[in-house]
């Protein structure tokens, strides 16, 4: 039968309600006593101590008393011994309720030498975080008999809790130099380049969008958006492409409306240069086989992860999250696209919407990395003359502006049939603009980026120098910048018509 236990966790009286019997949650007195004793006897063992352990982690109040008032004199300058820790605690008024001299005598005969600190803050720590399971399952196995709790909801919040146990403080060992240096020096350099772009977030290989954003920073929401078939899907791919492989940074990306294996088939040709139709089709030659065995393997190695999971929830989305932050350190992840996601019934559309939009930021913010979500425009923007879309084209709620940090706009005029563009004169074939319609913390803006139609794939305006394997120069007047960067994109074909009743 379920009962309750009192229990001085989290620095006061918590009701831990589990299966347990009349059995005490796990804890240690004695190697509670002996971390405590090898602090009084040597005071470099408390500096060891709070690398494992904070007072949370201690379950005897009176210990807990103690080692917070050692750690309070500690970080004061103030030597640490049994006088002095006598006279603090007076001073407190807490001497004689950790039990006066008696007990902070047995703490020092408790053990013989201080050597073994680590080993004890070891159970200690291991017993914490018994308690913090025991306390999470007595709240899931709580909620599991109240009938107005959901389901669904229930798992999320289950989730949650055992990872923000799973994310208390772990001691990580000492790693050598030489294992540490070469990674090292690859960080350094990118922390320079990086540096001199001023990027201070993660970069996304687009030389004007980094200027304008410094990377897609922590816990934002970054909102695509555009019109069907312009190219969301393939400009995402070529961020992504560009942080996985070219910043070896993890990254997810969440297809709700394509397979994976269609991704896959657009950054081979984005990463290859082989026509993404013959791909599709299997219409090459035995040539354009060897360029993609011979040009694939940037792609093998790099960190990205693609779930094509149909009509995904966000209380799947959310847990999935979790596990790829926590598992692979992903900094960076996508969504396509938001309209798809499955959301939580609701009165209204823009109500499901603007749940939808709420939660993601809420999970830019929990995981602390940047969310790219794509979303689709209704169709007021191809009513107007130049068809450049605006911030009230974001289809079916104004709460997708309100939650979005930054939102970027493509822009391609040749889509409809507009030959030139009207400030340069200059041809729109193979071009796109990139619209800053919203930037929370900096300026708006717009810039041109190259649209290569063959290999499905955004590149940036001005590069260095053109790879012949990949574009040909006729194919571009400017020069192109270092190693491709080989993105690109031609986006979802999907309607507007097409999407899914929820």
């Amino acid at each position: 039968m379920a009962k309750r236990v009192r229990s001085s966790e989290n620095g006061n009286d918590t009701l831990i309600t589990t299966l347990i019997g009349n059995r005490i949650p796990p804890y240690s007195a004695e190697s509670e006593m002996a971390v405590l004793g090898s602090m009084l006897l040597d005071n470099s063992a408390i500096t060891k101590a709070a690398e494992w352990l904070t007072k949370e982690s201690f379950y005897v109040e009176r210990n807990k008393m103690i080692y917070e008032t050692i750690m309070s004199m500690f970080e004061k300058g103030i030597q640490v011994d049994l006088l002095t820790l006598s006279e603090e605690l007076k001073r407190q008024g807490r001497f004689d309720k950790v039990g006066g001299n008696e007990y902070l005598a047995n703490l020092i005969a408790s053990v013989p030498t201080a050597e073994n600190v680590e080993y004890y803050c070891r159970i200690v720590q291991e017993k914490f975080f018994k308690r913090e399971l025991l306390f999470t399952s007595g709240k899931i196995l709580l909620d599991c008999f109240d009938e107005n709790v959901d389901a669904l909801e229930e798992i999320d919040l289950a989730e949650r809790m055992i990872f923000q146990v799973a994310e208390k403080r772990f001691v990580r060992s000492f790693v050598p130099i030489n294992k540490l240096l070469h990674e090292s020096i690859d960080i350094i350099s990118q922390f320079v380049e990086s540096a001199k772009k001023g990027i201070t977030g993660v970069p996304t290989g687009f030389i004007e969008l980094d200027r304008y954003l410094g990377g897609f920073q922590k816990s934002d929401l970054i909102i695509i958006a555009a019109r069907p078939s312009v190219g969301k899907t393939a400009f995402a791919l070529s961020i992504a492409r560009n942080v996985a492989v070219d910043y070896k940074i993890p990254v997810a990306f969440f297809s709700l409306e394509m397979s994976a294996q269609q991704l896959t088939f657009r950054l081979i040709s984005s990463q290859t240069g082989v026509n993404s139709h013959k791909i599709r089709t299997g219409n090459i030659n035995q040539n354009d086989l060897k360029i993609i065995i011979n040009k694939s393997d940037p792609l093998l190695k790099a960190p990205l992860f693609i779930d094509d999971t149909p009509n995904l929830n966000l209380l799947e989305l959310r847990a999935k999250a979790r596990r790829l932050k926590t598992e692979h350190k992903v900094g960076l992840i996508f969504i396509d696209y938001l309209q798809l996601i499955d959301p939580p019934k609701a009165e209204s559309r823009e109500r499901e919407i603007s749940i939808i939009s709420r939660t993601l930021k809420q999970i830019a913010k929990e995981l602390d990395i940047p969310i790219v979500a794509l979303s689709q425009l209704n169709r007021v923007v191809e009513t107007r003359k130049d068809k450049k879309p605006q911030l009230a084209d974001l289809r079916e709620s104004g709460s997708i502006e309100q939650d979005a940090d930054v939102v970027l706009f493509i822009y391609r005029p040749e889509i409809y049939d507009i030959k030139v563009w009207p400030d340069t004169k200059e041809p729109t074939d193979g071009t796109a603009e990139i619209i800053i319609g919203k930037q929370r913390n900096g300026p708006t803006g717009s810039f041109k980026v190259v649209y290569l139609k063959d290999t499905l794939r955004f590149d940036n305006a001005e590069l260095r120098y053109v790879d012949e394997d990949v574009v040909p120069k006729q194919d571009i007047e400017e020069p192109y910048i270092a190693d491709l960067e080989e993105d690109a994109s031609d986006d979802d074909l999907s309607d507007d018509d097409n999407l899914p009743a929820f």
